[in-house]
Formats: C-alpha cells, sequence, structure tokens
C-alpha cells in the first residue's frame, strides 16, 4: 500500500495537508456517513496511512525504505541542517560537559514546562464537558489554550537554542516530535469553540497521548 496514494497527497505535502486529507476521507468514507462511498475497509487503510505519515519520524522512515516514494523535501533539508550541526558538535572541547549543560538547561526545563500541559488536559475537558455551551466555562478553556501555547512555545524556544548532544540523539528527537504533537494537538482544540464538533477534541486529545508516549521515551532515552 502507498500511504500517500491512499491518503490522495503528494510526498512533499505538509503536516497539516496530510491531516486536512485524512479528515476529508475519513468523513467521506465513514460507515455513518450513510453514503455509496462508505466503506469500512477504506477506513481502516486510511487509519493505517495516517498513523505513519501522521509522525514526522515514522513518516521519515518510511520515506527513506523506499516506498516508491521520493524523500520528502522537508526531511532533505531536515537532515542536511543535522549533518552541519553534527559537524559542530565533532568540535565540542568537552563532550561530558556539553552533555551536562544540555541536559540540566535544555532538557529538564522543557521536561517540566510541558508535563503539566499534558497531564492537565482531560480535566479541563471534564470542565466543559459539564456544559459547552456555558460562556464561563468556554473562556477557561480558551485560556487554558493560550496558556499551553505560551509554555509551548517557551519550550520551543529552548529546544532550539543549543545544539543537542549526539550521545543523546535519540532523546532530543523524541523530546522534538513530542513538542510538534502537542502544537498539532492545541491546534486541533482550537477549532472546537468554532463548531463545538468533539472529533476536535477528541483528536487533540489523542495527540496529547502521542506526546506523552514519546515524552516517556525520551525520559527512557
Amino acid at each position: 500500500m502507498n500511504y500517500y496514494q491512499t491518503l490522495q497527497v503528494n510526498p512533499q505535502a505538509s503536516q497539516a495537508e496530510i491531516k486536512h486529507a485524512y479528515r476529508r476521507l475519513v468523513k467521506q468514507f465513514h460507515p455513518d456517513s450513510q453514503t455509496e462511498k462508505s466503506s469500512h475497509e477504506r477506513i481502516i487503510q486510511l487509519n493505517a496511512a495516517y498513523e505513519v505519515l501522521s509522525d514526522p519520524q515514522r513518516r521519515l522512515q518510511y520515506d527513506q525504505q523506499g516506498q516508491n516514494t521520493p524523500l520528502n523535501r522537508r526531511y532533505r533539508r531536515t537532515a542536511t541542517a543535522q549533518q552541519r550541526h553534527q559537524a559542530k558538535r565533532t568540535r565540542t572541547p568537552n563532550p561530558d560537559q556539553h552533555l551536562h549543560k544540555w541536559l540540566k538547561e535544555i532538557y529538564d526545563p522543557i521536561d517540566a514546562l510541558i508535563s503539566p500541559i499534558l497531564q492537565s488536559l482531560d480535566e479541563q475537558i471534564e470542565d466543559l464537558a459539564a456544559d459547552p455551551f456555558d460562556d464561563d466555562l468556554m473562556a477557561d478553556f480558551q485560556d487554558y489554550l493560550q496558556d499551553c501555547r505560551r509554555t509551548l512555545e517557551q519550550a520551543q524556544r529552548l529546544f532550539r537554542s543549543q545544539p543537542n548532544p549526539p550521545t543523546v540523539a535519540r532523546k532530543a528527537a523524541h523530546l522534538y516530535y513530542c513538542l510538534n504533537h502537542i502544537l498539532d494537538g492545541l491546534e486541533e482544540l482550537d477549532w472546537f469553540p468554532f463548531n463545538y464538533d468533539e472529533e476536535y477534541l477528541h483528536t487533540g486529545q489523542e495527540f496529547f497521548r502521542r506526546a506523552e508516549r514519546l515524552r516517556q521515551e525520551a525520559a527512557n532515552g
């Protein structure tokens, strides 16, 4: 199965384009849509494709394995940037000192910033569920999302402030994808106040669950 063809996007599609294509096709083929195109098997195929292409790390691996698709241009640029960073790292005079500095000044503060974001969403949604049409509850929910965005931006700035030591490349990669998934989740949640479609809440929660798994992998890596 060619996942790009399944989602009807080209291999250079952005993450946002992949997400929008998935949404459009799921609504089109969902068995509850009561249309001639509804297909449970098609939904399974769409979910399998989206599971891989929505995760930047798994998408990169899929592209590199030669699944009849060229390597995504975005990741070629990323790979080139990583090579430049790697060249800089090899010139670091004291690798152990660099590692300790990165863990203390980058990893630990970022983990402390994002943990409350990931742990508070379910409680926020539960509070909102009492009455989604209550103006005060919705205002509190939107304030919560704004606070999360500000905290996430701070974490992203921290992550970019220093090159990652090569000895923690795996930990840094998991942390990077964790931050991306939090951002994707917040973008989904931001749509809920405009149309009260609970799909955005469920999708946002799923992005946060994936982000939490990545955070745990970063802690163990």
